[in-house]
């Protein structure tokens, strides 16, 4: 498998179920603004790989336990990280425009985020492989990938995304929602990345 075909290969993921969330989508969005939030959802990925290495060598430096260290790396060091860069790409990149004209549309871009971010990730995984094994298990991975990791990212920032939108409506609860979605969507990420871990 050549660099030229494992790109979209890694993109695929991502871009199916991007185009499912889109035709759920009742009022759709700006196409400008969709592919807005994906590539930046995609550039979050960058500084996330040097915080995460920079907390990893950090927490590595207190004397855990090994089961505790790495349910505090995978919660602390790795899904609050990712969930809260992706937030602020829709914070920033989405708040102000006139696109976000109803609550549901957060939860939209929310999702378009998370899938570009997810699928940055999937390339950097991916392209490392190709060095050392062969066609069939990068596809094997690929395919895997794309109804857990991928999706998953869609799914914790669908609820993140979902809990801000209810915000609007729940003003005098706004902090408790704000703090519940981001909390809720670190924790499920953070288990989801411990167990797979362990499951290999």
């Amino acid at each position: 498998m050549t660099y030229l075909l494992l790109f979209p290969f890694a993109l695929a993921p991502s871009l199916i179920w991007l185009a499912f969330f889109l035709r759920k989508d009742t009022h759709p969005e700006p196409n400008r603004m969709v592919l807005k939030v994906f590539f930046l959802g995609m550039l979050a990925t960058i500084p996330a790989i040097y915080i995460e290495t920079f907390l990893e060598g950090f927490l590595s430096s207190f004397s855990l336990p090994h089961i505790g260290y790495l349910l505090l790396y995978f919660l602390a060091g790795i899904a609050l990280v990712e969930e809260l860069l992706k937030y602020l790409v829709v914070r920033f990149g989405v708040f102000s425009n006139a696109a976000l004209d109803e609550p549901v549309d957060i939860m939209l871009y929310m999702i378009i985020a998370g899938l570009g971010f997810a699928a940055f990730e999937n390339i950097l995984l991916l392209f490392r492989l190709i060095q050392t094994s062969p066609a069939t298990d990068i596809f094997l991975v690929n395919t895997v990938r794309s109804v857990q990791a991928v999706f998953l990212h869609a799914l914790v920032s669908g609820l993140f995304g979902y809990c801000i939108a209810f915000s609007f409506l729940k003003k005098k609860q706004r902090v408790f929602l704000l703090l519940f979605g981001f909390l809720s969507a670190t924790i499920l990420h953070g288990l989801f990345n411990f167990y797979i871990f362990y499951i290999g």
